[in-house]
């Protein structure tokens, strides 16, 4: 019995997860006048910010637990790797890194990086966990700033767990990615933005699933974007406005009070 109200729980929170998810999609009338994918990712950007990893070293909390539970040489599946920034500033200590994204691109900047660190990589090319059964069971798991992208969280965390031997370590923004956006949503489009989900959400859902999380949060270390042009630049993006009208969009947020934006809150979750 005990059991199956956990799971009961579980299934009522991995529905709420989704459905707040899915709750950030743009609507259909805007997405028709998008220029480019608001949601795709510039392998160039993730580039730059894992090169900034490797030469300036996060000592955060995540890097922390990943360091005390990787054996030397021992073992990595980095699930949305990106172009590494969370697993390659431990190529002192990987034997083998498996690394997981649903990007090709972002796949080739990993493994240049990888190739020129020493670190012997295998790629696997798709979304977690349809791509799981290729990875094998590994000694430490990462999956850094990817839930907010996973609409069937409790599938994606299970998974994790069954091809981690040792520990689990996600790391997230405490809200959605792009909540920075809301008042240029609002500004724009004349649309609110939802608040949900948050880190607890995910932390309630692992949770719920038997795992013993542990949380801890701590400011980011690095602002999210450089200059106000690079804020316009991608707020025309994820805000499906014309490219032209950057210059535009660059005097609303300082109007808005915006800019400079505060530092994101970035949440590590671990369980062993």
């Amino acid at each position: 019995m005990h059991g199956m109200l956990v799971s009961m729980d579980a299934e009522e929170l991995a529905a709420r997860w989704r459905e707040r998810l899915e709750a950030w999609a743009i609507p259909d009338e805007i997405l028709a006048r998008a220029s480019a994918d608001p949601w795709t990712h510039s392998p160039e950007r993730f580039g730059t910010r894992t090169d900034r990893a490797l030469a300036e070293p996060d000592d955060g909390p995540t890097m922390t637990r990943l360091t005390e539970a990787l054996p030397d040489q021992g073992t990595l599946l980095d699930v949305g790797c990106g172009a590494g920034a969370s697993s390659l500033p431990l190529s002192g200590r990987v034997g083998h890194l498996y690394a997981v994204d649903s990007s090709a691109a972002m796949l080739d900047g990993l493994t240049l990086r990888a190739d020129k660190l020493g670190v012997p990589v295998t790629t696997i090319h798709g979304r977690w966990p349809d791509v799981a059964d290729e990875a094998p069971v590994a000694d430490v798991a990462i999956a850094a700033h990817v839930v907010y992208n996973v609409p069937d969280l409790a599938g994606f965390l299970r998974a994790l767990d069954a091809h981690t031997r040792g520990r689990v370590v996600l790391e997230l923004t405490h809200r959605h990615p792009t909540s920075w956006m809301t008042p240029l949503w609002q500004h724009f489009h004349g649309i609110d933005r939802p608040v949900r989900p948050v880190a607890e959400d995910c932390v309630a859902l692992a949770a719920a699933l038997g795992f013993a999380v542990r949380v801890e949060e701590r400011e980011a270390p690095l602002e999210r974007f450089s200059s106000l042009e690079e804020l316009a630049a991608s707020a025309c993006r994820r805000a499906c406005l014309d490219p032209s009208r950057a210059d535009e969009v660059a005097a609303t947020a300082v109007e808005l009070g915006m800019w400079p934006l505060p530092r994101d809150r970035w949440v590590t979750v671990w369980w062993d």
